[in-house]
């Protein structure tokens, strides 16, 4: 696409079009253009290319499960907190708002979005989705994404707590990517490790080919990794035959400044896990399944027959959690 220029000051502009159903942002970056979609009817964002490449076969959703372990099934954590899966797998969005260089604006769809030009332009614009939960009683979650004219992607995540609710096992959101992954990088802890099971764990920068998944004779949750600073994610294949990349395409999520998150990097969902009871039986893997993590639940282990979470490792569902990361375009190398 053609640059959208920069301001006086130097700071890049994105371009942007206020479809009947979508909003586009558009704009050239360091790392080369990106084009981002963000859906009013499926409640989120439904495209991302960056690097020649699309990154999202879905949009994000808040993930309020992790596949059960043999220590949960065993202390009847999934009997008390089964309704999280339901959540999981179903949300519904409420409301979206949308500020542009931090003004509130109404919203733009048909046929208030014909006032626009093809020619609009912004330094920044945030759009905010409010999503309310299947669970009894039902509560809220708000994502925010406010994106810049380098192309960078500021994510906010918000739980609203709500008495009477059982304790989560994990919060985050979810990035379904099209292809498999040819494998991430990231700085945190070595080895896969949760809450109450990272002491282990050695800071460094790591490298990991493909996307494994532990091979428990019963699958379950696994690739967890604890105090992450960031998590960078290459791929080299398309859904698009036409889109042969000489080099692979790479795209990071961030900690915000002093902060660390925890993440998951597998070719199956929570769900894909929990149904299956042999490794075989776990689907070919096609896609990648990224989870940034603002909450994760211990996995005990002092025993598989009915001994909790220590409290310290648990979740409570009636207490707001919130937390953000940034999503970077990185291009190819």
């Amino acid at each position: 696409m053609e640059n959208t220029g920069r301001r006086a000051d130097g700071q890049a502009r994105l371009h942007l079009v206020y479809g009947d159903v979508t909003l586009g942002v558009h704009g050239h970056g360091n790392s080369g253009d990106f084009h981002y979609l963000f859906s009013y009817a499926a409640g989120g964002m439904e495209s991302l290319v960056s690097g020649g490449m699309e990154w999202l076969y879905r949009p994000p959703r808040p993930c309020f499960w992790r596949a059960s372990t043999d220590n949960d099934r065993g202390n009847g954590f999934v009997l008390k907190s089964g309704m999280w899966l339901a959540a999981d797998q179903f949300i519904r969005c409420e409301k979206i708002d949308i500020r542009v260089d931090k003004k509130e604006i109404p919203f733009p769809s048909a046929p208030e979005n014909n006032r626009y030009t093809s020619q609009e332009t912004a330094g920044e614009i945030e759009i905010r989705y409010t999503c309310g939960t299947v669970t009894v009683p039902s509560t809220r979650v708000e994502v925010s994404y406010r994106v810049n004219g380098s192309g960078v992607i500021r994510v906010r995540v918000r739980y609203h707590g709500k008495k009477g609710l059982p304790e989560l096992p994990v919060f985050g959101m979810r990035f379904l990517m099209p292809t498999c992954a040819d494998g991430f990088t990231y700085e945190g802890l070595s080895g896969e490790t949760y809450p109450d099971r990272k002491a282990g764990g050695i800071p460094g920068i790591y490298e990991v080919d493909g996307l494994p998944v532990t091979p428990y004779l019963v699958p379950q949750d696994c690739g967890m990794h604890m105090d992450t600073a960031w998590v960078e994610v290459r791929r080299s294949r398309s859904l698009d035959n036409r889109n042969r990349p000489a080099k692979p395409a790479f795209l990071r999520f961030q900690a915000e400044e002093g902060g660390t998150f925890a993440f998951s990097c597998l070719p199956c969902t929570a769900s894909e896990l929990e149904n299956a009871l042999h490794q075989e039986e776990l689907p070919v893997p096609r896609r990648t399944v990224l989870c940034i993590f603002g909450a994760v639940r211990g996995v005990g282990g002092i025993d598989s027959w009915g001994a909790d979470v220590e409290p310290a490792y648990r979740i409570r569902a009636e207490e707001d959690i919130e937390y953000g990361f940034l999503v970077m375009p990185c291009g190819g190398r």
